[in-house]
């Protein structure tokens, strides 16, 4: 059992492996390619995808837990799941560089296709909107921001970030229009 499940006892989702390894692999499909994608750019925009689409569905689209640490909401399984990705040969993890920086880089690999039988529109395109937002955005920026959104902000360094603070958002992080909704 993984440490955000012991915190908080039930109250945690429960990973959905293929929904995970598809919008992972989506995601390196689609960016992996941008100089400023490396692991810190894609931990952030999973987070935003898994938040964003929470907020707006109030349902989970990778069931992935996140820990707030020091350089933002950092996913619990993603080292898991991106070794089942890797050994399946559906992406490489390969070294790069970005300025002075050493970038961990992952390219999706051509004969492979990300599995998006398993998304549904919805998903896609809630996914599509946060690569839109915040895929060009290099890992300083990108975990600036992060750090500027209330589930992050509310949770305590170390401690893992409750899915249901997304609906205290404010802008520019929330996706729902909650005055229009009464």
């Amino acid at each position: 059992m993984n440490q955000c499940a012991i915190i908080n006892k039930g109250t945690m989702p429960k990973i959905k492996k293929r929904k995970y390894e598809a919008v992972l692999h989506y995601l390196i499909e689609k960016c992996g390619s941008k100089p400023n994608f490396g692991k810190t750019v894609l931990w952030k925009l999973l987070y935003f995808s898994d938040f964003d689409f929470y907020e707006f569905t109030q349902s989970h689209l990778t069931g992935e837990k996140y820990r707030n640490i020091k350089y933002g909401p950092a996913p619990e399984n993603f080292d898991r799941v991106l070794k089942n990705l890797i050994k399946e040969k559906k992406v490489k993890k390969v070294p790069g560089e970005f300025g002075p920086y050493k970038q961990e880089r992952f390219i999706a690999l051509t004969e492979a296709e990300p599995g998006l039988s398993i998304l549904s529109g919805e998903e896609i395109k809630m996914v599509d909107r946060v690569i839109e937002r915040y895929g060009n955005l290099t890992a300083s920026d990108i975990e600036k921001v992060s750090h500027k959104d209330i589930p992050v902000e509310a949770t305590k360094k170390g401690e893992c970030i409750d899915y249901d603070l997304a609906f205290y958002r404010e802008a520019p992080f929330t996706i729902r229009s909650y005055e229009n909704e009464n």
